[in-house]
């Protein structure tokens, strides 16, 4: 397993990190459990997680995938070798439920959030706590452009975000601290601050990448490579469209797209079209259509670290060995060439 700093904090993570909001959801605990075992046994030793989990997010099973781990962390006596990320929930209507639906950056808030988070993940100490996505309004979730309107609603100011989130670093509550869904301006704002108050340093960015949906490289690519602050990528295989299993109209029973049809992020037709030229890809040159695409993933010299996810053993296996795969040049080629006729057919 290949092995990357996080940022310039010196925390060392493997190159596959374990996503895990489909625990307490699709997943059982017992399910949770085995699926982290195996992981480790691979070489695993990063878990990305949120107060807001499971997925898609309800009341019912909100904070459960902390729970899922912060019980496996109890029952293994591991914690010192697992790098836990977990996130903050930003403002949604959607997720009231969260903390009486008072969802800002603001100091209290942040602290209130961490010690939740502590409590659910049998720890005194999260390794990189993150905005699940920005407080402002901003082009993030699917929208390519940006398109301003002044803010209505009182808005934590970064500097502000910034200092709370440097007060539970002093505090010892967490070792460091990352963004999500995040722009190139927003990114660097948080580090321009950093550099003028000494306050810490935002070290890794958490967004959407893969095949389908690589606007990351346009703008944030090269602050990611030139500022330290790696990718931690999801949705690596687009909500398993990437597998081609959802191809022809197939729709197996129990898979995400099937449970939560209201997701079609990486399911519309330019999408779809896509997704057909890369499985016919992978399968021309003898690979696994979801290997290839985590490879893909992994290739890319911005990358910290690789966010899988499964529902299955067998799934989370063969993700798994996708980190041993290193696509040749011809599929690369191959790959751009289908890029340049539909780029970023999923935002």
């Amino acid at each position: 397993m290949k092995i990357n700093k996080l940022g310039r904090t010196g925390i060392k993570v493997s190159r596959i990190c374990l996503g895990t909001m489909t625990y307490g959801e699709q997943n059982t605990k017992i399910e949770a459990h085995r699926q982290l075992d195996l992981a480790v046994d691979h070489g695993v030793n990063f878990l990305d997680t949120a107060e807001a989990y499971s997925f898609p997010g309800r009341r019912k099973t909100q904070g459960m995938s902390e729970k899922i781990i912060g019980e496996w962390l109890l029952a293994r006596n591991n914690r010192d070798k697992i790098v836990i990320a977990t996130k903050i929930t930003g403002p949604s209507d959607q997720r009231s439920h969260i903390r009486g639906g008072e969802l800002s950056y603001s100091h209290k808030q942040i602290s209130e959030a961490v010690d939740l988070s502590l409590k659910r993940l049998n720890t005194d100490y999260i390794d990189l706590y993150q905005t699940h996505w920005p407080e402002r309004k901003s082009n993030y979730f699917g929208k390519l452009g940006y398109s301003h309107t002044e803010e209505n609603e009182k808005i934590t100011p970064l500097e502000e975000q910034l200092d709370a989130l440097n007060q539970q670093v002093k505090a010892g509550k967490i070792r460091a601290i990352g963004v999500s869904n995040e722009t190139a301006w927003g990114l660097m704002k948080f580090l321009n601050i950093s550099e003028q108050t000494g306050l810490t340093r935002i070290a890794t960015i958490q967004n959407p990448y893969n095949l389908i949906c690589r606007q990351f490289e346009v703008g944030l690519s090269e602050v990611s490579i030139r500022e330290d602050v790696g990718l931690l990528a999801y949705s690596p295989l687009a909500f398993g469209a990437l597998t081609g299993k959802y191809l022809n109209g197939n729709l197996p029973e129990k898979s995400r797209h099937k449970l939560f049809p209201q997701f079609v992020r990486y399911f519309k037709p330019a999408g779809i079209k896509a997704t057909e030229s890369y499985v016919l890809l992978a399968k021309k040159h003898g690979l696994e259509p979801s290997q290839m695409a985590l490879a893909f993933v992994n290739s890319q010299k911005f990358l910290t670290a690789n966010i899988i996810g499964a529902t299955t053993e067998k799934q989370l296996i063969s993700n798994l060995n996708a980190e041993n795969i290193i696509l040749s040049d011809e599929v690369i080629k191959d790959i751009d060439l289908i890029h340049k006729s539909n780029s970023n057919p999923s935002p």
